[in-house]
């Protein structure tokens, strides 16, 4: 069993900031969920000394660590080298991932394999193979004093092939307990208003574990239990979920939701429901967002990028006598441009957002980050005056987010 764990991403790239590192951040979740504890991040340069420094200071702390990247065949992937000489394990070659790269680049690259290539079917004597059928990178697996090693490779389609189909299971194979969360999404309170309502539970909670976060427009609480079965998880976790669902009342809208457009798309297609969008400020986030997601098409039938008040006016039907007595920032504009999108598409229901996203106000006061999002519906239309802040872009991913969990609340109280 692994107590505790380091992720090591490697590559000058992740310190200049020309890449994110999303690779720590997928495999990070996915060990929490197996019952791995990841103590530490790690990001070091294609440098040999500052990798073998970091790897010395890693293995005192923790008894697992993942290295990501540094794994090709140019003179700057050092990582497997370094790895091992720190560890005293020698590297062997193996026939079978030579065969491996070499029909990777004829069936798929459909070219010659430069002999740089060889290098990557050196692997630590001993080690766990994690062959790798995505890419030319296998990864590996080997334990030397006490502390097992994993390496992986730094392209974020094969890190997370590798992680899912040959790491998770190699590690739940010797895992004797198994971590289980939960996340509960809320909507309508702050997180310091949820840290109040829920202090002592948050103090008191060891084993399940109670925390809460701040993401879009919502707050989400992960309750995290660990023990010897699934099963097991979900009796820790029944009595602390039932505690804060009691406490937080209908402020608690879903579970395990996923992506909010993704839950919207699911929860409108099983109600068999159509959604519309008739965006200002979001400039077609919200319609961006939406066909992002397979089979969308069964409950998003299209948006309007209302930019103007021209096009509000001549494509959604806005009365002039609206725009001009109230402006285009503002609730009754907000719900005709909700309204007039439901009504052109022929949808159930209607999003829009109508709001300053910066860098100046308008010319009736209202300041930057002031957003309207009306939902429009059979038996009326509610808006919802928002005080949004942050830069340009923030305040339109906000707006977007809000929107979001308007609709994906609306739908759990229509049909839990």
């Amino acid at each position: 069993m692994f107590h505790h764990a380091e992720i090591i991403a490697v590559g000058s790239e992740l310190l200049l900031g020309n890449v994110a590192n999303t690779d720590a951040q997928y495999v990070s979740q996915k060990l929490a969920a197996v019952g791995v504890d990841v103590l530490y991040h790690t990001v070091v340069g294609d440098n040999p000394e500052r990798l073998r420094q970091v790897t010395d200071i890693a293995r005192q702390r923790c008894d697992l660590l993942i290295f990501i990247g540094g794994l090709g065949p140019t003179y700057d992937d050092l990582t497997k080298d370094t790895v091992c000489a720190a560890f005293g394990v020698a590297t062997e070659f193996h026939e079978d991932v030579m065969e491996e790269i070499s029909g990777y680049f004829k069936n798929v690259f459909r070219r010659e394999m430069p002999d740089c290539n060889r290098r990557q079917a050196y692997l630590p004597k001993g080690c766990t193979v994690l062959h790798n059928p995505v890419g030319t990178a296998p990864g590996c697996v080997f334990t030397a004093d006490g502390v097992t090693v994993a390496m992986l490779p730094g392209v974020p389609h094969e890190c997370r092939y590798l992680t899912d189909h040959a790491l998770l299971p190699y590690l739940q194979a010797r895992q004797e307990s198994m971590i289980l969360s939960h996340t509960l999404h809320v909507f309508g309170l702050t997180e310091p208003k949820v840290q109040e309502e829920l202090g002592d539970l948050m103090n008191g909670a060891v084993n399940p574990s109670l925390a809460p976060y701040a993401k879009g427009a919502e707050v989400q609480l992960r309750l995290t239990a660990k023990a010897a079965t699934e099963a097991d998880c979900e009796r820790l976790l029944a009595p602390l979920m039932q505690a804060v669902r009691q406490r937080l009342g209908a402020h608690v809208y879903g579970v395990d939701m996923g992506s909010p457009e993704q839950h919207a798309v699911q929860a409108l297609t099983r109600r068999g429901l159509t959604v519309s969008a008739a965006e200002s400020c979001t400039g077609g986030l919200i319609a961006k967002r939406l066909t992002d997601v397979p089979g969308a098409s069964a409950a998003f039938l299209g948006g309007v990028v209302s930019y103007t008040n021209g096009v509000k006016h001549g494509v959604l039907g806005v009365p002039e006598a609206l725009l001009q007595q109230y402006g285009a920032v503002s609730e009754p504009v907000a719900k005709a441009m909700a309204e007039g999108a439901r009504r052109i598409t022929g949808s159930n229901l209607a999003l829009s957002v109508t709001g300053l996203a910066g860098p100046d106000g308008d010319d009736r006061g209202n300041p930057v980050g002031t957003v309207y999002i009306g939902l429009a519906k059979a038996g009326g239309t509610q808006v919802t005056q928002l005080f949004l802040k942050g830069d340009r872009k923030s305040i339109r991913q906000q707006a977007a987010d809000y929107a979001f969990a308007l609709l994906n609340k609306y739908l759990q109280k229509i049909n839990p």
